[in-house]
């Protein structure tokens, strides 16, 4: 997707499950990240949050040990979102987590806690300002005081504010360590691509972390930016592919309730059954799962999220030789769940168990042994008596009427 540099990409296509991170004064309001654009909040109806924010309980050793149990080998941190407040000491604003009451640089612990566990580091950055003195009002369909008369014909000089734009990311690429992913969000209508002056800024960034990644929201219609497609709470069809139907570099962001920024009343939590089925799904398809979590005003992860993640974290170390390194089979989806494969294993996901054995399309005489996952023990292949001789599949038997795993029992088949 990227012309001109080709950063290596096999660590991320292995990883396959990485924490997203949506945190910043929005959590005090609790009505999720976009809560100044919704309510048309204006920059002193909005600053009482700045004000307060002091999240005394924030432990990014504990937000990373969580993530390790979780099972998540990469993490993306919201180093500044829409309302362009930085969780980190810029050295161009004054709006930062430094002057508030909490006065600390919280993508700096962030980034030392993660990267102590182990866990590759990723920031979030947003193309998008609402504060910046500089960032277009008149026009724009997503500035907080759009629909505000008063700003209908207020003058601003938008080159300024990508000047902004460009030094901030190159304070994060240079003061924080290695940075193993960069998350660029968003572009829309003519704010993309040449108006972020996408070649100059990607071609910074690389010069600063060569090793680097980044999604692909920089892009315009005429010039393609990034390492990886980023599709939003839609896990696609076929996976992504490009213009050929070839397979592509791609990760899927999801949230874990309905809102990316800490939202109170929002208790719409995906199960762990869930999550770990949107993961399968993902990896059969070639692709990766960002599932978003949102720490409270405080710097806590709920319990309603923390609870989930340890729960997939089990289920991984148990199974997570179907999720790491695997990817797409070449076989069609079958009915009962999904299949995975790394080299000549095949794993099959069993979601739900069919009436009498579980059918192996196509596989008939290529399985040589089939165990389960979670505890090593055979599986047994057989032909049911009243299957045709000659058929091409072949049949595993379950015999309890209950899976052995209620939340994806996986099968390794080994190929020969």
């Amino acid at each position: 997707m990227n012309s001109k540099t080709s950063p290596d990409t096999r660590w991320f296509v292995h990883d396959r499950f990485g924490m997203f991170i949506h945190w910043g004064i929005y959590a005090i309001p609790a009505r999720g990240e976009w809560v100044r654009n919704k309510e048309n909040l204006s920059a002193e109806a909005y600053q009482p949050y700045f004000d307060e924010f002091n999240p005394r309980l924030y432990d990014a050793r504990a937000w990373a040990r969580l993530a390790k149990r979780a099972g998540q080998r990469y993490a993306v941190l919201t180093a500044k979102h829409h309302d362009g407040f930085c969780l980190f000491d810029s050295k161009l604003t004054e709006y930062k987590s430094t002057n508030t009451p909490a006065r600390r640089d919280l993508v700096r612990e962030f980034a030392d806690a993660f990267r102590a566990e182990g866990i590759k580091v990723g920031f979030y950055y947003s193309l998008l300002d609402w504060h910046h003195p500089h960032y277009p009002i008149a026009g724009d369909r997503h500035h907080p005081m759009r629909n505000d008369a008063a700003f209908a014909k207020e003058k601003r000089d938008f080159s300024r504010y990508v000047d902004y734009l460009h030094g901030q990311v190159r304070e994060l690429m240079t003061n924080y360590g290695k940075i193993d992913v960069v998350w660029f969000d968003f572009s829309y209508d003519a704010m993309a691509g040449a108006a972020w002056r996408a070649r100059e800024l990607v071609d910074m960034v690389h010069s600063l972390q060569p090793h680097i990644i980044m999604d692909n929201r920089l892009s315009s219609d005429e010039e393609k930016y990034g390492d990886f497609f980023s599709p939003e709470q839609i896990i696609p069809a076929e996976g992504v592919l490009d213009k050929d139907g070839k397979p592509c570099v791609w990760e899927a962001c999801i949230t874990l309730n309905d809102h990316w920024g800490y939202c109170r009343d929002d208790r719409n939590f995906k199960s762990p059954a869930q999550v770990i089925r949107m993961m399968v799904e993902c990896v059969s398809k070639g692709g990766n799962l960002l599932l978003n979590i949102g720490p409270d005003a405080l710097g806590v992860i709920r319990a309603e999220s923390a609870d989930r993640l340890e729960t997939v974290g089990r289920w991984l170390s148990a199974n997570g030789e179907s999720i790491y390194g695997c990817g797409r089979a070449d076989l069609p989806r079958p009915e009962w769940g999904y299949y995975t494969t790394n080299g000549k294993v095949l794993f099959a996901h069993i979601l739900q168990k069919p009436v009498g054995p579980v059918a192996l399309i196509g596989l008939g005489g290529k399985v040589r042994k089939a165990r389960l996952l979670m505890d090593g023990s055979e599986v047994g292949i057989a032909r049911p008596w009243n299957v045709e001789k000659e058929t091409k599949d072949c049949f595993m038997t379950l015999a309890s009427a209950a899976l052995p795993d209620e939340l994806d029992t996986v099968v390794a088949l080994e190929l020969g």
